[in-house]
């Protein structure tokens, strides 16, 4: 009975631990998000460092460094900002047709005894709120890029510092773990960004080369917009489908053409995720559907669209250290989908 107890004793402690650490991530997210955000940058764009080595002094290399790397992220957020204020603005100076062919489906709804729908300005409005609602979450994020890019500029070089620090303080304790752990989270992102961008350049590609032969119009932003979408697995790729299949509705009319769109957008999907992407997958970071649905749905209500951008590498992350530690290496085996999940035997880590 004793042991019994303890054992109960030790498993409520234990979910009052997880409840508690689930709170403060929550509650963290303003100075956590930052750091997590910038962690992954700085392992991201660690290889243009040593890269960067060849062309001088430690101070020539970072500075060349930040440039590269702020270079890249002026780009990606020029492109995204330009992506989405041509959807709204498209949108929005449609809004005319939309209203119309909103309202001609509406009668032909009612006449065919199907559930009434909402006017056509009244659907419109909606819509338009649900994509402000969105780009609102986006502004949120993006308000913490100062932040964020302080905390790299600042920790580039204090990176091999920390990492003569950890080979230094656990030489002799477990193989150095520790520093193991690290550099193989830093790697299994650096794979997962380098596949994901693969794939998520493959979908845009398709998609834009899709809507141009259709003769779709802004099909260089529906292009673009399915890049963007891909970075966020499984939902992206539904949420991209849905603007050019409503814009071509208001485009072509009818149904014939935009259930072309559709189904032509549906089996692009298809293809890059069910035989693309795992086959990137097998080089990258590989968890099972289900793994990555529920790290979606929790990391997006914890951390909102930047939770639903970092999900996947933060459960991988999540795997990696839990796998060193054997009261956690069973979690780490059935959410990561594989025996060997981070292979470990009594806490030796693999080698790199």
């Amino acid at each position: 009975m004793p042991m019994q107890a303890e054992f109960i004793r030790n498993r409520l402690l234990a979910v009052i631990a997880i409840i508690l650490t689930i709170a403060a991530v929550k509650i963290g997210y303003p100075v956590l998000m930052p750091i997590v955000v910038s962690f992954c940058i700085i392992a991201s764009a660690w290889p243009i460092k040593t890269w960067a080595d060849r062309l001088g002094p430690p101070a020539v290399s970072y500075a060349a460094t930040i440039i590269i790397l702020i270079a890249g992220l002026l780009t990606f957020f020029g492109i995204t900002a330009y992506a989405l204020s041509q959807v709204v603005q498209n949108f929005a100076g449609r809004e005319g047709e939309f209203r119309t062919l909103f309202e001609s489906y509406s009668q032909w709804a009612s006449e065919n005894g199907l559930p009434s729908l909402p006017d056509g300005s009244s659907a419109f409005q909606r819509i338009l709120s649900m994509i402000r609602a969105v780009l609102g979450d986006a502004y949120s994020v993006l308000s913490y890029t100062g932040i964020v890019a302080v905390i790299v500029i600042l920790g580039f070089p204090e990176v091999p510092k920390l990492a003569h620090k950890f080979r230094h303080e656990y030489e002799f304790e477990d193989n150095r773990v520790m520093s193991r752990t690290v550099a193989e989270m830093a790697a299994s992102l650096r794979r997962y960004l380098a596949m994901t961008t693969l794939a998520s350049l493959i979908t845009g590609v398709a998609s834009f080369a899709w809507a141009l032969v259709l003769g779709l119009d802004l099909a260089v932003i529906w292009g673009i917009l399915n890049f963007l979408l891909n970075f966020i697995p499984v939902i992206g790729n539904i949420i991209g489908i849905l603007p050019p299949t409503l814009y071509a509705f208001i485009q072509y009319g009818g149904w014939v053409m935009p259930l072309v769109v559709f189904s032509g957008f549906v089996v692009l999907q298809l293809f890059i995720s069910n035989f693309v992407y795992p086959m990137l997958q097998s080089k990258g970071v590989s968890m099972p559907p289900i793994t990555i649905i529920l790290s979606l749905l929790f990391w997006g209500w914890i951390w909102g669209v930047a939770g639903g951008l970092l999900a996947v590498p933060l459960t991988a992350m999540i795997v990696i250290v839990c796998s060193r530690f054997e009261p956690t290496r069973r979690f780490a085996i059935f959410v990561g989908g594989h025996e060997d999940a981070g292979s470990t035997n009594k806490g030796e880590a693999p080698r790199g």
